[in-house]
């Protein structure tokens, strides 16, 4: 089993208050350092998730190469067009308009750092289906400022929630930590989960 105590706590790579949250699920320590890393990248939705979400793994790795670090990034995709935080009011309210009505793709790029130097780097996909909202919808959800740091312009655990009819795989990938995939790297890494020796550490 992963040695936690020897390595120290594992590293997340995201200020996201969302995904600390669900990160302690595990019931593992952690700490919080996020990455500095340029989010630019060019590709399909799914493509970029796993080159931003590597290339943030790779910066904090650069700085705790012995340590593990998970970092992840989250898009969504409507239409051929690739939605990532947006820049003001009028974009979010842009994004919303997009999305209404229409069912879209929420994907999520994990990278596991090991301290053995091993990378584990996979996505994950969900479709979310939106009902039509309207322009007074859409303004007053922009008014709450809810949809300001969140891909896409809303966020599905939050007020936006009464936007969705459906969806179509993890809804904690929705959120930015697709849950199933992050236990699959745990288990191949050896992470023990649940267990009565970790204190859940965050900072």
């Amino acid at each position: 089993m992963a040695d936690l105590q020897k390595f120290g706590p594992l590293i997340l790579a995201s200020a996201s208050p969302r995904r600390q949250e669900l990160l302690s699920l595990y019931d593992i320590p952690f700490v919080i350092e996020p990455s500095d890393a340029n989010e630019d990248a060019e590709g399909t939705g799914l493509s970029q998730v796993k080159t931003l979400a590597h290339r943030k793994c790779m910066d904090v790795a650069s700085r705790h190469p012995n340590r593990y670090i998970l970092a992840a990034d989250t898009l969504v995709c409507v239409n051929n067009e690739v939605m990532g935080k947006p820049k003001d009011h009028a974009d979010a309210a842009r994004m919303l308009r997009s999305l209404s009505g229409q069912a879209h793709q929420v994907y999520t790029g994990l990278c596991l750092h090991c301290p053995d130097g091993r990378i584990l780097l996979d996505a994950a996909a969900t479709t979310v289906h939106f009902l039509t909202l309207s322009d007074a919808m859409i303004d007053a959800y922009v008014a709450t400022k809810e949809p300001m740091d969140k891909a896409g312009a809303y966020a599905i655990q939050g007020k936006a929630g009464i936007f969705v009819s459906r969806i179509e795989g993890s809804p904690s990938n929705v959120i930015g930590l697709p849950l199933g995939l992050l236990t699959q790297f745990f288990e191949q890494v050896g992470i023990e989960l649940f267990s009565p020796d970790h204190k859940t550490c965050t900072e």
